[in-house]
C-alpha cells in the first residue's frame, strides 16, 4: 500500500483554508486505499523534516499561500527526493508572483488586464489608474488583500496605511461583468464555472463562507466564449510550466457588444480542495469523484530528484 503524507495548515494567511483542504483530502485518500499520514505544518521546519522521516512514497501538498504554494516547500521536497502533487518550484513561484505571471502571460499573447506594479506608499497621493481599478498584493492567494477603488472613493490613504503585504502592489483596471474559472488536469481543461458572488466580488468570504457564492456549472455562455476560456486556461497552465492540477480565473465582460471580452486574472497551482472548492466540483461534473481526483493527483506526483 502506498504511503502518502498530506501536508496541510502552514503559516500563511490561508492556513484555515489549507486545514479544510487537507482534512478532506486525507479522508478521500483513505477511502481510495492509501496509507495516509496527515502532517499539520507549522513554523518549525525541523519538525516537518522529522515528520517526513521515514520518507513517504508521495506527498499530497494541501498547503495554500506563502511557503506552501510559492515554490518554497516544493524546493524542500525536491531536495529530499519525495514526489509531490501539483506544480514544481518554478511554476509555483511564477504563478504566485502576480507581476511575474503577468509577464509570462503577455509574452504568450494571453489577454490580461491593463495594469502595473506600484509602490504602495504612492497610493495615498493619487490614483495610479483611472477609476475603477483593483489593488492586489503581489504574492497572496484566495483574494486576500484585494480591494476595488471606485469613482469618488476616498479610501486611498486608509488602504495605503493599513497595507501589510509588502512595499509594492499590483493595480489593474477593473473589468466589469462575470467571474469565470476553468480547472485543468494535466493537459485536459475540465469545464467553465460562472461564479455569482454574494459580495462585491469573489473575495475570501465569498470563496469559503457558507452561502458566499453560487456556482453555475456549466456556465451559460456563448459556445465560442466557453471554448476560448478552456483553451486559454490550458495555454496559461502550459505557459507557466504547471503540472498536475491548476485552476485559472477570468473576468468576462459581457456588458457591451457580444461576444464580450475575456481577461485572464491568475492561475492557481494549488486549487482549493474544501467542500466549497471549484476544482473538485468541476471534476465531479466530468464524472471524477473526489477520492478518484485525489488519487489521480497522487499517482501523478513527481519531483526533480
Amino acid at each position: 500500500m502506498k504511503r502518502v503524507a498530506v501536508l496541510y495548515g502552514g503559516i500563511s494567511a490561508e492556513r484555515e483554508v489549507s486545514l479544510s483542504s487537507g482534512t478532506q483530502v486525507a479522508s478521500a485518500l483513505r477511502e481510495a486505499g492509501y496509507d495516509v499520514q496527515p502532517i499539520e505544518v507549522g513554523p518549525d521546519l525541523g519538525a516537518l523534516l522529522a515528520a517526513l522521516d521515514p520518507r513517504p512514497d508521495a506527498v499530497f501538498n494541501a498547503l495554500h499561500g506563502k511557503f506552501g504554494e510559492d515554490g518554497v516547500i516544493q524546493g524542500v521536497l525536491d531536495w529530499l527526493g519525495i514526489p509531490y502533487t501539483h506544480s514544481g518550484v518554478r511554476a509555483s513561484a511564477l504563478a504566485m508572483d502576480k507581476a511575474a505571471s503577468r509577464a509570462v502571460f503577455m509574452a504568450a499573447n494571453l489577454p490580461v488586464a491593463h495594469g502595473r506594479v506600484i509602490e504602495i506608499e504612492s497610493l495615498a497621493g493619487r490614483d495610479p489608474l483611472p477609476c475603477p481599478y483593483v489593488i492586489k498584493p503581489l504574492d497572496e492567494g484566495s483574494s486576500v488583500g484585494v480591494t476595488i477603488v471606485r469613482e469618488r472613493d476616498n479610501r486611498r490613504h486608509e488602504i495605503a496605511r493599513a497595507w501589510r503585504f509588502g512595499p509594492q502592489a499590483l493595480v489593474e483596471e477593473y473589468i466589469p461583468g462575470r467571474e469565470l474559472t476553468v480547472g485543468v488536469l494535466g493537459d485536459r481543461p475540465l469545464a467553465v464555472t460562472d461564479i455569482a458572488a454574494a459580495h462585491e466580488f469573489y473575495d475570501y468570504e465569498s470563496k469559503y463562507g457558507a452561502g458566499g457564492s453560487r456556482h453555475i456549472l456549466p456556465a451559460a455562455l456563448p459556445p465560442e466564449v466557453e471554448s476560448k476560456a478552456m483553451t486559454l486556461a490550458l495555454a496559461a497552465h502550459q505557459a507557466l510550466g504547471c503540472r498536475g492540477a491548476s485552476r485559472t480565473d477570468f473576468r468576462y465582460d459581457d456588458t457591451h457588444a457580444s461576444p464580450g471580452r475575456l481577461v485572464l486574472l491568475e492561475v492557481n497551482t494549488q486549487p482549493g480542495m474544501t467542500p466549497t472548492s471549484l476544482l473538485p466540483e468541476q471534476a465531479a461534473f466530468r464524472g471524477i469523484e473526489f477520492p478518484a481526483l485525489c488519487s489521480w493527483m497522487v499517482e501523478n506526483a513527481r519531483c526533480r530528484a
